[in-house]
């Protein structure tokens, strides 16, 4: 496997699930991969390939929500020249392009009933039927079927085929997302942390302050490894001194003072115009800001009052003060420069 597909953790749900996989890799059966996005599924469905007997033959990979109802037929099974209109010419589906290997189908729970029943027949009878033709083509391809979605509550509601369910279920896989992967974090933070040290060039890895993978490990992680993976990135490559553990975290990108509104939410705001929300649970400011005429001078005066109290109140640590505030730790370093407040007073 290349350095993409290695498989980093040790706690005990996700080396159960790597350890079913390994085991279900040899026998040539159907397998469905269970998981939230981000959770590894197409790694598992290379494992189960490289490691059967079909290693050596194509392993091809199938998104069935990427492609429309209309082509996703024609995409796994092929057609014949003058099938449709626009098809000048024959071509071979998915299931011809991985015969005698595996055909990985990624988000299996977006096929349309009609492309269900086709690759029910595949499955069970090894044959499948360009769309135009008339003669079956035998194909020897083991499938490995991936999804976020609960297929038996989607049979239940009639969306997918009970019988079709039945046979590419000789093994389910199920991935454990990020937050129940108990200690995985810290070395996940740290395989990608070197990697991109490396890429940017650092002599050496600082590593992350107990802060910051402290606040990584209470994060909910919706996105899971992907979303983990661009977090630690992100913090690398923006942390300016690689002689000091990164202590900047940023979770959400997005997130700015500046961030455009959505329309209909602008216009609320334009018509009734509400006096802006103080950050949860803020710190009190010690006393009020100075009456002055200058209104600008006013805003400033508060708004250090506001970042003095903070810091005192969370010993000068940046990355909580931030937090109370309700700013990221680029925005709080930028405001602590305006007001030239980047150490603590002595005592």
């Amino acid at each position: 496997m290349d350095r993409d597909t290695h498989f980093i953790g040790q706690s005990s749900a996700f080396l159960d699930a790597v350890e079913r996989a390994s085991r279900a890799a040899p026998m040539p059966r159907s397998v469905l991969v269970i998981g939230e996005r981000g959770t590894g599924k197409e790694l598992i469905a290379q494992r189960l390939h490289s490691l059967s007997a079909r290693w050596g033959e194509p392993l091809v990979t199938v998104n069935c929500a990427a492609l429309p109802e209309t082509l996703i037929e024609a995409e796994l099974f092929g057609h014949e020249a003058g099938a449709f209109t626009g098809a000048t010419r024959a071509r071979a589906g998915r299931f011809e392009e991985a015969d005698r290997g595996t055909l990985f189908l990624d988000e299996l729970g977006t096929l349309s009933m009609a492309a269900q029943e086709r690759l029910l027949r595949a499955v069970e009878y090894g044959e499948v039927t360009r769309i135009g033709a008339s003669r079956p083509i035998s194909v020897d391809v083991r499938i490995v079927g991936a999804t976020n979605a609960s297929l038996p509550a989607m049979v239940e509601e009639g969306r997918f085929r009970a019988d079709l369910l039945d046979r590419l279920s000789f093994e389910v896989i199920t991935l454990p997302p990020l937050r129940a992967r108990d200690g995985d974090i810290p070395e996940l933070a740290d395989y990608y942390g070197r990697r991109m040290a490396s890429e940017l060039g650092w002599d050496e890895w600082p590593g992350f302050t107990q802060g910051a993978i402290e606040a990584m490990e209470t994060y909910d992680w919706p996105g899971n490894v992907r979303e983990l993976r661009n977090v630690v990135e992100r913090a690398t490559y923006r942390w300016d001194d690689p002689s000091r553990p990164i202590a900047a975290i940023v979770f959400d990108p997005f997130a700015s003072p500046w961030s455009p509104e959505p329309e209909a939410k602008a216009e609320t705001a334009q018509e009734h115009q509400p006096v802006p929300a103080a950050p949860q649970d803020p710190p009190a400011a010690k006393s009020e800001p100075p009456l002055v005429d200058d209104l600008r001078a006013a805003v400033e005066a508060y708004e250090r009052g506001l970042l003095e109290t903070a810091l005192e109140h969370h010993r000068w640590n940046q990355r909580r003060a931030a937090q109370a505030l309700g700013l990221t730790y680029d925005q709080l370093r930028h405001c602590l420069k305006k007001h030239k407040l980047t150490q603590a007073p002595a005592l």
